[in-house]
């Protein structure tokens, strides 16, 4: 469908796509340390930058917990992109290594990996 609305080709490659978001979700469960500060600093420049936008600060100070929780959500969405990127790259680095075909598998092994880790790590908290 995209073809035929562009007068130019885009070949879009499903297998790096898939990779390359499976090593994302390996990346982001296995490192939570820097998950959490990237989400905590997005946190605090969005509610910065939204301090900014208003004059007064009783207007401020009125909407000011449904706006702080909008922007811990848009810092906890916005926290995936530098995964996506290392995620591309160790994406790249199997297929350049081990060939297209192991890619994906290795990356659904980091998952797993990396799930039970973060469970592991989880209940630790929790004892």
């Amino acid at each position: 469908m995209l073809n035929e609305l562009l007068p130019f080709g885009i070949m879009i490659d499903t297998a790096m796509i898939a990779g390359s978001c499976l090593w994302s979700l390996a990346l982001y469960l296995g490192f939570a340390a820097p998950r959490d500060w990237i989400i905590e600093k997005l946190d605090q420049w969005l509610n910065f930058a939204d301090q900014s936008l208003y004059i007064s600060k009783s207007e401020f100070e009125k909407s000011r917990p449904v706006r702080e929780s909008q922007n811990a959500f848009y810092a906890s969405v916005c926290s995936i992109v530098p995964f996506l990127a290392i995620g591309s790259l160790c994406n790249w680095g199997v297929e350049l290594g081990l060939g297209r075909s192991w890619s994906i598998s290795i990356g659904i092994f980091a998952c797993v990996a990396c799930g039970v880790y973060e469970l592991g790590r989880l209940d630790g908290q929790n004892k």
